[in-house]
């Protein structure tokens, strides 16, 4: 069951966000990740679910926590509910 308000799609997009942000490619990505950039453009547009370490290096990486890149929190961290992304 999808929370009041999320959208299944939402973290595809915060995901995509991230890394426009920081001028990184999906191959670049995909390195840091381990993964090939093939299957980082899947989890990126939603083709394939992301596996948990993927997702936890992504947060460490951009530093965010896993809430705001699932969209299930405008925070961006726990510690800094100042920083609301929109």
């Amino acid at each position: 069951m999808t929370p009041k308000g999320v959208s299944g799609m939402e973290y595809c997009r915060i995901m995509r966000d991230l890394r426009e942000d920081a001028d990184l490619t999906q191959q670049q990505v995909a390195e840091i990740l381990g993964t090939s950039q093939t299957m980082y453009a899947r989890y990126e547009r939603g083709a394939n679910e992301m596996p948990i370490h993927h997702l936890i290096a992504l947060c460490r990486y951009y530093r965010v926590s896993a809430d705001y890149l699932l969209g299930l929190s405008g925070a961006v961290s726990p510690s800094d509910n100042s920083k609301i992304r929109r």
